[in-house]
């Protein structure tokens, strides 16, 4: 699944991110030499107050590093612009009187509904106060962790359709919810 693939490279960056800190602070250590400051004295002899291999190695790790870093980024990302994709081509068939009950009792919802205003582009596309939602674009019961996560997608899904299945009075609907500004709070009401 991409979401998880994009959170394991969360997961590597902030490992890089760390080991950076830890050859910086080697650096640090060494009279605060830095990346760039000469490894000779005036006289083109190797200073003498700090320890030039140890420098070097730290400076050759730390340039490694970051070059794994902006890889590890790039990655980030193209899952993200993946997730995105997948979210705005996914669909699901309405189910069929017979499966309804299968359905339901399979997808969980994470979060309801507890006001929709008037004229906003959730009521526009359908929402309802007591909505349950089972899931917002890549938002499901198994990775959601916050509402941040849906005002994310929210945040960067601004005048793109969002595809939102919810539960009501133990049917499932499919919703297509478009984030907007308009006269009211939020992309959304």
């Amino acid at each position: 699944m991409a979401t998880e693939k994009v959170f394991d490279l969360m997961k590597k960056k902030e490992a890089i991110e760390a080991e950076i800190d830890q050859w910086s602070d080697v650096l640090q250590s060494q009279r605060n030499v830095g990346m760039n400051e000469p490894l000779v004295d005036s006289q083109g002899y190797p200073r003498a107050d700090i320890d030039v291999y140890t420098v070097r190695k730290a400076r050759q790790r730390i340039i490694c590093l970051q070059n794994d870093h902006k890889a590890a980024m790039k990655e980030i990302e193209s899952g993200l612009h993946q997730i995105h994709a997948d979210a705005r081509n996914s669909t699901l068939e309405k189910p069929s009187e017979d499966t309804v009950n299968e359905i339901d009792q399979a997808i969980i919802s994470f979060a309801i509904t507890d006001f929709v205003a008037d004229g906003s582009p959730a009521a526009e596309a359908g929402l309802e106060k007591g909505d349950e939602i089972c899931c917002f674009g890549t938002v499901n019961a198994e990775n959601f962790r916050s509402l941040q996560d849906v005002g994310y997608i929210v945040k960067h899904s601004e005048q793109k359709e969002v595809k939102v299945i919810i539960r009501r009075m133990q049917k499932l609907l499919k919703l297509t919810i478009t984030p907007r500004v308009w006269s009211g709070r939020g992309l959304l009401g």
